[in-house]
């Protein structure tokens, strides 16, 4: 489920920062970069988060 809603929070901030950007640009709005966008701004989440570690660093337990 998390993953979904990643995807579905990502395109939604796509289509907002692509509406903003078009419209101060004079551009007309185009859905498919924002979706295209959203997926991949989704995809390198998920790498970004499979690559960090959840474990505590060893010296974080010495105080």
């Amino acid at each position: 489920m998390q993953y979904v809603m990643t995807l579905v929070w990502s395109v939604l901030l796509m289509f907002m920062l692509n509406y903003v950007v078009s419209s101060i640009l004079a551009v007309d709005f185009n859905a498919t970069t924002s979706i295209i966008l959203g997926v991949v701004f989704a995809v390198l989440i998920f790498i970004v988060s499979a690559v960090i570690p959840n474990e505590p660093t060893p010296e974080a337990d010495h105080h």
